[in-house]
């Protein structure tokens, strides 16, 4: 049951932006990326980030299938964003935290990021492809030879 609620992606994204703030706010150990350029940088790559997980959000949507890790997908969604990546709200995710890191100026944080991607792909990316592998088998096996796991 906590699985459920508590072991999904976002919840993860907000522990390490948790950490990132932390660091930037009580650690900052006088490490900066700039000022100008930083925040101009980390919004786009924030703003990115959302975007594509609004558009990932939307064509699952389109689909009716879940957005819901730790479940069946109703459908293999290989059209719109997902014909460029397999995992775009996953790619959105990891964009919106190094944006944030960017714009926080938390230098000392930047290790969260590929720690975060190596979570998600160990914890979640590697279930939900083994769920799509078992009931779209064919399909998914041209589609995941097609189109890159992040970009």
């Amino acid at each position: 049951m906590i699985r459920q609620y508590l072991d999904i992606p976002p919840v993860w994204l907000l522990i390490c932006l948790a950490l990132a703030w932390a660091q930037k706010t009580y650690f900052p150990m006088g490490l900066s990326f700039g000022s100008g350029i930083a925040g101009f940088v980390g919004g786009v790559l924030a703003g990115g980030g959302v975007l594509l997980m609004l558009l990932a959000a939307w064509e699952m949507r389109r689909h009716k299938t879940t957005l819901m890790p730790h479940r069946y997908a109703d459908a293999l969604v290989t059209t719109g964003i997902y014909s460029r990546s397999r995992n775009p709200i996953y790619l959105g995710d990891a964009l919106f935290l190094a944006g944030m890191i960017v714009f926080w100026g938390a230098v000392l944080s930047l290790p969260l990021i590929p720690i975060f991607v190596w979570w998600i792909e160990r914890h979640f990316i590697a279930e939900e492809e083994g769920f799509l592998r078992e009931k779209f088998r064919a399909e998914f096996a041209r589609y995941a030879e097609k189109t890159r796991r992040w970009l």
